[in-house]
C-alpha cells in the first residue's frame, strides 16, 4: 500500500492551499516509513544522530498536539512521549514501541488537529501560548509553521530511509 499524496491546486484559496500542503507533507512522512519493519523504523541510521523514522513520526505527533491542541485550542493536553526523565523521549523509541502504535497515535493527533482548526478563521488568535513565543499566534502562522516543520523533517526522513535500504524519492 502506498500513501497517496496530492499537491493542492495552484489556484486554490489560501485555506485550501495551507491545509493541502500540510496534508501533502504529512503523507510524505508516511511514505518514507512504508514497507519497513519496526526494527528498521526504530534504527538511528545516520550517525551520530539519534533520529529514526519512528522517532520523527512520534515527534510530529507531539508537534501536532502542541500547536493545534495546546497552543491554538488552549487544551490541557499533556505530552505523549517525553517527560522530565527524558525531555526528548519521542526521539527514543524502545524495543517495545511499535510502528502500529506510533502511526495510530500520530494519525489521532492529525485528526485532533483538524478538529481544533475546523471552523476557525486563519486570522483567529490562539487561546494558548507556546513556551518559546511571547504571545498568541494566528492559525495561519500555525499552518505555515507546521508545513515548515514537516518539510524540514521530511528531509531528515529522506536521509534516514536512504541509509536503511537505499530508497530515495520525493
Amino acid at each position: 500500500m502506498t500513501t497517496q499524496r496530492t499537491e493542492p491546486a495552484q489556484n486554490a484559496d489560501e485555506r485550501t492551499m495551507l491545509e493541502g500542503w500540510l496534508d501533502y507533507h504529512r503523507a510524505t512522512l508516511a511514505r518514507k516509513c512504508e514497507g519497513l519493519t519496526d526494527e528498521q523504523l526504530r534504527a538511528a541510521s545516520v550517525a551520530p544522530s539519534e533520529l529514526s523514522l519512528m522517532g520523527l513520526v512520534r515527534h510530529m505527533a507531539e508537534v501536532e498536539r502542541s500547536w493545534f491542541r495546546r497552543v491554538f485550542a488552549g487544551e490541557d493536553a499533556g505530552p505523549l512521549y517525553y517527560g522530565e526523565a527524558d525531555p526528548d523521549g519521542e526521539f527514543h523509541p524502545g524495543e517495545a514501541d511499535t510502528w502500529k502504535d506510533a502511526y495510530e497515535t500520530w494519525q489521532g493527533e492529525i485528526e485532533a488537529a483538524r478538529r481544533a482548526a475546523a471552523g476557525h478563521a486563519l486570522d483567529e488568535r490562539s487561546q494558548g501560548r507556546h513556551h518559546s513565543h511571547s504571545g498568541p499566534c494566528s492559525l495561519r502562522w500555525i499552518y505555515t509553521h507546521m508545513i515548515e516543520e514537516y518539510a524540514r523533517h521530511n528531509g531528515h526522513a529522506d536521509l534516514i530511509r536512504q541509509a536503511i535500504d537505499g530508497a530515495t524519492g520525493e
